[in-house]
């Protein structure tokens, strides 16, 4: 159905995996397309509870944009690619579900900017992340100067854009830019029995703490406290609470419908 992107979903856990190996997973115009295709699906899908993102191959993740077609854009292209990726992965983001990057490998330029629009980040042992833009004469425009420093700190987040270096999976580690580093070998296996965790947890609560957590980014900390206070609320209402406290109290495990 796809020429980029292989989806496949067991049980209630989606897996989508960029599929050019052959251009070590560059993102093209074409792969845009289909992963907005692919979004409509994935945000219809009310049994889906968690969505995991990766390479195929064992070179890359996502490493950067088409160079080819980089040729090709001038002032006004420009913009429309940058807006138009900044909000498919603005979308990515905010899904109803916690996204979680299984980074096997180089995770560059707009690579990079996926896997910061994931919500979690597992490294392969052999990834390597780098924002290289400057070397080519322009900057990150798929979200990185955003979400890089939120992420690791203004100083980190501008040597990495200055520079253009790469750094590896344990630097990525130390400076808060992924959550694990596993053996590449392992990768998977680790990224699913994150996903099975999380896809275990009441579905309605999952989504409105992932909301609440993703918001703390945004406007100030009375705000921020405010939306709290309504989805703790919102939280209050629903059957997986009552379900949740009752299997608690019995000392059972729960049966969450995401009601």
């Amino acid at each position: 159905m796809y020429k980029t992107l292989i989806y496949e979903k067991s049980d209630n856990i989606g897996v989508l995996t960029v599929n050019r190996p052959d251009k070590l997973n560059a993102l093209s115009n074409e792969l845009t397309e289909e992963l907005l295709q692919i979004l409509d699906t994935v945000e219809k899908d009310v049994d889906l509870r968690v969505l995991v993102i990766t390479g195929a191959g064992d070179k890359a993740f996502v490493a950067g944009a088409d160079i080819k077609e980089l040729v090709e854009r001038d002032a006004v292209m420009g913009r429309d690619v940058s807006r138009s990726r900044q909000a498919l992965f603005a979308r990515i983001e905010n899904l109803p579900v916690p996204v979680i990057a299984a980074v096997n490998g180089y995770a560059l330029g707009g690579g990079l900017e996926l896997a910061l629009a994931c919500n979690i980040r597992i490294a392969s042992e052999k990834a390597q992340f780098g924002a290289p833009e400057v070397k080519l004469g322009i900057i990150p425009g798929d979200g990185g100067t955003q979400r890089l420093p939120r992420l690791v700190g203004l100083g980190r987040a501008m040597e990495m854009v200055l520079t253009g270096d790469f750094i590896d999976a344990l630097e990525a580690h130390r400076i808060g830019l992924v959550n694990r580093v596993v053996p590449h070998e392992e990768l998977m296996e680790n990224v699913m029995a994150l996903a099975k965790k999380i896809a275990s947890r009441p579905p309605l609560a999952v989504q409105y703490a992932k909301e609440a957590v993703n918001r703390s980014q945004e406007g100030d900390t009375a705000s921020g406290y405010e939306l709290e206070s309504y989805l703790h609320a919102l939280a209050c209402t629903t059957e997986d609470k009552t379900e949740g406290v009752a299997a608690f109290l019995e000392k059972r495990k729960g049966d969450f419908k995401g009601k």
